[in-house]
């Protein structure tokens, strides 16, 4: 199978594997369940902060998610550039995960990535990734070094890729899957860059042409269908600074001060985009509602997480400043 050739995978395969990463929901206590089927809550954790380590921990603590012990973890970060957060995934942020995943009895931690347009090798030396992997003790892998026989094809009906896309078999088929994300703006059609535009740093690189040779809207969509091939058990945004405008490399900067949590990708996307839009942002954050955003709507079509706001739950910690600002971010939803 080449890069720029997937082939169409049959209805049954693609819906076996897609009931396959659907079997590996998280075990979330009643108050903090994934959501997005029959309307049934999603909670995503908010810390305000603007230590990274700190906030990485309190989400740990404070959300109710099924536990990595003797899982082999794959970790994603947002290493599309090695530029400083939130241009790409901070190492505080990445040391603080790999800790506490660890210290949770994780069997091993493999951190999988594909950077572009710098090569990724580039980028990952740049970030200090091999050295932070051996004090740490944890794998790396290089997506563009996969074989042929690496990756898994997707071709779903109703897709906007032409010839469908495919995605690292590692991930596909991975028992336990963390996300890390930052906060921002796209400032080259995608409008936003969050939990759900990680999945492109997962495609071969050949095939991200068509992203960009696409209508901006059809790009939008065709990032969230990316992540029909995988389910993440874990996602943490770091929010501490973000981008209001620009991104993903580079932008207007600001200090948002939030980490947030999360195992539905909607729901922690949308609490991103009101965060967004408690900042002040571009038009294309602040002229439509939460859940009219591309690839928001996109996601809900195709079921991968809460069909609205009134689906999610914010759940904080016993501190005021989070407990003040989730009540902002929750009236923001609610206006959409």
């Amino acid at each position: 199978m080449s890069a720029t050739n997937v082939p169409k995978m049959s209805r049954r395969t693609f819906f076996e594997t897609s009931l396959a990463g659907a079997a590996a929901l998280s075990v979330l206590s009643p108050k903090a369940r994934a959501g997005g089927q029959g309307g049934a809550k999603s909670t995503v954790v908010l810390v305000k902060t603007m230590d990274r380590a700190r906030g990485v921990k309190e989400v740990f603590r404070l959300f109710a998610f099924s536990s990595p012990k003797g899982k082999a973890v794959f970790l994603k970060p947002n290493f599309n550039t090695s530029d400083p957060a939130p241009g790409s995934t901070h190492n505080d942020t990445l040391r603080q995960i790999v800790l506490e995943l660890k210290a949770r009895g994780a069997a091993g931690i493999t951190l999988g990535e594909s950077s572009g347009p710098p090569p990724t090798k580039k980028v990952l030396e740049d970030k200090g990734i091999p050295a932070l992997a051996q004090e740490l003790g944890f794998d790396v892998v290089n997506f563009e070094d996969l074989a042929e026989d690496g990756w898994t094809a997707f071709n779903p009906p109703g897709n906007h890729w032409d010839k469908g896309f495919s995605l690292p078999k590692a991930v596909v088929q991975s028992e336990y899957t963390v996300s890390t994300c930052c906060l921002k703006t796209h400032g080259f059609g995608g409008h936003i860059s969050m939990s759900m535009k990680l999945a492109v740093g997962l495609t071969p690189k050949a095939i991200r042409r068509e992203l960009h040779g696409k209508r901006d809207t059809d790009m939008r969509k065709m990032i969230a269908e990316l992540n029909l091939g995988y389910k993440p058990k874990l996602i943490l945004m770091d929010g501490v600074t973000a981008f209001v405008d620009g991104g993903p490399s580079r932008g207007k900067q600001v200090d948002a001060g939030v980490v947030i949590g999360g195992t539905d990708r909607v729901a922690v996307d949308a609490v991103g985009v009101a965060v967004l839009k408690d900042l002040g942002s571009n038009a294309t954050i602040m002229d439509r509602k939460i859940f009219e955003q591309d690839q928001i709507r996109r996601a809900v079509e195709i079921g991968l997480g809460v069909g609205g706001p009134q689906e999610i739950e914010i759940a904080v910690g016993d501190d005021e400043a989070s407990r003040l600002y989730a009540e902002k971010i929750r009236a923001l939803l609610k206006e959409g």
